[in-house]
């Protein structure tokens, strides 16, 4: 672990009531092979004022991460005098927490460097299996996690159905983005431009894979489809990758709102009729949604409606 890391957001936080002039002894603890000093207010549940300091301090940065700006609103955020305040935000900036810019306060590089680390403690697979499995018991049928790689998808998580079908697909397998319900899935966000580009790579890397003709798209037909599953946030497979097999997909979105990664409910047609299709959209992104909470992604807020005086 990186000792630079070890010092504390509450270690550089001062209380507003009976700021001390001696400051707990650091604890020392080890982490590997590495030992950590850390401020004894984070240790013991005894010091109020420590966790009163450690709890504006978190506030502030919620309240930044919010839209405010000001020492102003973050004291009638924290409901702190302007002293108190700025000693606060003072802190935070000196720890790299916040940065000061021209017209207020932002969110620091600190932020920046723990929210990967964060990411790198929480794989993607590990994040999505409890909702895959979760999927895969209410619907009976094959699920997939998979990742984009260059105009391809790349499968990285599957959990067989329990009908007793068999799918091609396994983890590490590719295929082409746009000719999988997955793949489409991730390309919600592009343009249209992209779409068909998308498409014409598919095509060429499926050039020699024999397709049912009511099941080979013409490209205005995919961008057609690919308008309205953009409108509604999802996509489907309609045998345009396996003859006999559909299913319905969702993106997965991380902190920033890219897409990341989909999953898809997949499995034959008897299994799959369009009303049954119809039916799974919002139980598929329901559980899409999930993961990308976990990932740091928060659905967009209504715009306020304006009422006329």
């Amino acid at each position: 672990m990186n000792k630079a890391m070890s010092s504390s957001l509450a270690a550089r936080l001062p209380d507003d009531a009976h700021e001390a002039d001696s400051k707990p002894a650091a604890r020392k603890i080890r982490a590997g092979s590495d030992e950590i000093g850390l401020p004894a207010t984070l240790l013991d549940g005894a010091s109020q004022a420590g966790t009163q300091t450690l709890l504006r301090g978190l506030a502030i940065l919620e309240a930044a991460a919010a839209g405010v700006r000001d020492l102003r609103s973050f004291g009638a955020v924290l409901g702190t005098t302007r002293s108190t305040t700025h000693r606060l935000v003072s802190s935070l900036v000196q720890a790299r927490y916040l940065r000061q810019v021209q017209g207020g306060y932002l969110l620091g590089p600190k932020l920046i460097e723990l929210g990967t680390i964060a990411l790198e403690q929480m794989p993607l697979t590990a994040v999505a299996r409890t909702h895959l499995e979760s999927l895969a018991g209410e619907t009976l049928d094959t699920i997939h996690l998979g990742v984009r790689d260059g105009d391809d998808v790349l499968y990285i998580d599957k959990i067989p159905g329990q009908r007793g079908l068999e799918m091609r697909s396994r983890v590490g397998h590719r295929m082409p983005l746009a000719s999988t319900g997955i793949g489409k899935a991730m390309m919600l966000d592009l343009e249209p431009t992209s779409w068909r580009s998308l498409f014409d790579a598919s095509r060429q890397a499926l050039a020699g894979v024999s397709f049912r003709p009511d099941h080979s798209l013409d490209p205005d037909t995919f961008l057609r489809r690919m308008t309205s599953y953009a409108a509604g946030g999802y996509t489907f497979d309609l045998e345009e990758n396996e003859i006999s097999i559909r299913c319905v997909a969702a993106p997965v979105r991380d902190a920033s709102g890219a897409i990341v990664a989909a999953l898809s409910v997949a499995s034959t047609i008897p299994y799959m009729p369009l009303e049954r299709m119809d039916e799974l959209i919002p139980v598929v992104q329901r559980e899409a949604r999930a993961i990308s909470q976990e990932l740091g992604w928060r659905a967009p807020q209504p715009a306020a409606r304006r009422i006329r005086r």
